[in-house]
């Protein structure tokens, strides 16, 4: 079985025992997380359902793994012959979901 689902921004396709990365969610390590923005789910006989937007009842259960940030991303500007040169950048939080259970 295995379900696309809408967080942060994006979406994932996942199943019981996958570890997904989502931005930053702020819950403490071993917490509980549901997914409800449920997108689409495949059955194990092949039967899908598609939601409009979302499947009505369907849930994705997971368990924070960890909490780390990501890679250094750099930003840098400039504008020619102008003498005018910026950099800036940032690091992502980073929140690892190990998925546990989807509820149809």
């Amino acid at each position: 079985m295995f379900a696309i689902i809408q967080t942060s921004g994006r979406q994932f396709r996942v199943e019981p025992g996958a570890v997904i990365e989502i931005s930053g969610h702020g819950s403490d390590m071993g917490a509980e997380l549901t997914f409800d923005q449920v997108l689409l789910v495949g059955k194990d006989a092949g039967e899908t359902m598609a939601g409009a937007p979302f499947v009505s009842g369907a849930k994705v259960l997971g368990v924070v793994d960890a909490q780390e940030r990501g890679a250094k991303i750099r930003i840098f500007k400039k504008k020619r012959r102008k003498q005018y040169r910026r950099t800036k950048g940032h690091r992502d939080f980073i929140t690892r979901v190990r998925i546990t259970d989807i509820q149809v």
